[in-house]
């Protein structure tokens, strides 16, 4: 296992005047390719006052609305597991599964038609206890074509059925993935994800014992049960080439690992414990817990649009004139790596914001818990979620200076 590093100025020295008290920063790849990319780039910028008045902002927020990892719970499509948590109950084992199929196929979902009612969605319940129906776009048209075809008699989550061609012909995942009766549009990158099931399912079957939870067995055993957040995700990389995210940036390799982290994520999130009962992760029951603050942000075009409606990002003229126009962007042009590495820097100056709230104010400024549960991670979902909400006009932002909403950029790719 690879070990900390310390520093007194985690985030990029030279674009950062703020004076961070010292912290434990593991060795994550992505935060030191981000910080790299962010500065070699040099397109999109970090406002440091923009990203103080954003902390507060968010802190605030998470504490009015009791934002916790349990939030992923709350999720109306979401499949929740059993607890207490048992590693030998199958129901657990095939929430693991969905899991991982979900976080394999999280890419791409912005549309053609943005805003249109013709736009791709699936049809499905409203949630899982409503027969109501309900059009499902973006993200959550993935989740609600996999809950149907589950429904459905389908085992569509099983690795060794998708991964079969002979058991799952390309024919019926593209069936599961057919638009609604008023959609004009098919889901995106159909043959991508196609491809990625297969390789996915190929290599649980044959390396994992056939699950998730069999590469889950195989962490905790490589890591004699302490294995921590990170440690996951670089296997999760290690093993599966359609979750390696990365770019070459002036002959320097720059990792992202959006879905391997959110892959992660989504696992701790998911299995997090009621507190009330125990404080013990069940996936990650080593000393020192999932340490959930070894991940980064997952950088997509959603969360991007966001930090720059919240004044953290800001951008050239000719970036945004791209974005009104709707210009397609490059897998790997400068702008497009510009937008994810300054993502992930900014989150992580937000995260040291509030860190530096709950330590000098306590519960007056950011919210019960130590600073130790401030993770870039539950910022994300926060800032993803708050986005959905923003766009369905469910929510407007108070109190706060804010710039116009952007369309968010247009990158068609299996990386996010």
């Amino acid at each position: 296992m690879e070990t900390s590093i310390r520093t007194s100025t985690p985030i990029l020295n030279e674009k950062n005047d703020l004076d961070f008290a010292q912290v434990e920063l593991p060795a994550n790849p992505v935060r030191e390719s981000a910080e790299f990319a962010y500065l070699k780039t040099d397109v999109v910028q970090i406002d440091d006052e923009g990203v103080s008045i954003a902390a507060n902002y968010i802190s605030q927020k998470l504490q009015s609305e009791s934002y916790t990892p349990r939030t992923w719970r709350t999720h109306p499509v979401h499949i929740l597991p059993h607890e207490p948590h048992s590693p030998n109950d199958p129901w657990n084992k095939a929430v693991l599964d969905w899991i991982f199929l979900i976080s394999a196929l999280n890419f791409s979902f912005w549309s053609e038609k943005e805003g249109r009612s013709d736009r791709y969605g699936v049809e499905w319940q409203a949630s899982w206890e409503s027969d109501e129906k309900k059009v499902w776009t973006g993200y959550w048209s993935l989740v609600a074509a996999l809950n149907k075809a589950l429904q459905n008699g389908l085992p569509i989550t099983d690795p060794a059925f998708y991964s079969s061609e002979t058991l799952c012909p390309d024919s019926l995942i593209e069936s599961i993935f057919a638009p609604a009766a008023q959609c004009s549009e098919t889901i995106p990158l159909l043959q991508e994800r196609i491809a990625v099931m297969r390789e996915v399912g190929f290599i649980l079957t044959n390396g994992f014992g056939g699950s998730y939870q069999g590469l889950l067995d195989e962490f905790q055993r490589r890591h004699d049960g302490q294995g921590t957040a990170i440690d996951l995700v670089k296997l999760v990389v290690d093993s599966f080439p359609s979750f390696r995210d990365e770019v070459y940036l002036e002959g320097r390799k720059v990792c992202i690992w959006k879905r391997a982290q959110i892959l992660v994520a989504d696992t701790w999130a998911a299995f997090y414990p009621d507190l009330a009962i125990t404080s013990i992760h069940p996936l990650f029951p080593g000393e020192r817990g999932p340490v959930i603050q070894d991940l980064t942000m997952f950088a997509d075009y959603r969360v991007p649009q966001i930090l720059h409606h919240l004044r953290i990002l800001s951008y050239p003229a000719s970036l945004e004139k791209t974005l009104r126009e709707g210009r397609y962007l490059e897998p790997g042009s400068r702008e497009e790596i510009s937008l994810r590495a300054a993502s992930i820097v900014s989150v992580e100056r937000v995260r040291q914001e509030i860190i530096k709230m709950v330590d000098s104010n306590g519960d007056k400024a950011a919210g019960k818990g130590a600073a130790e549960d401030v993770s870039s991670v539950l910022i994300d979902f926060f800032l993803w979620d708050l986005a959905k909400r923003l766009e369905r006009g469910e929510e407007k932002i108070e109190g706060i200076e804010t710039s116009g909403i952007l369309p968010a950029h247009r990158t068609r790719s299996i990386w996010y």
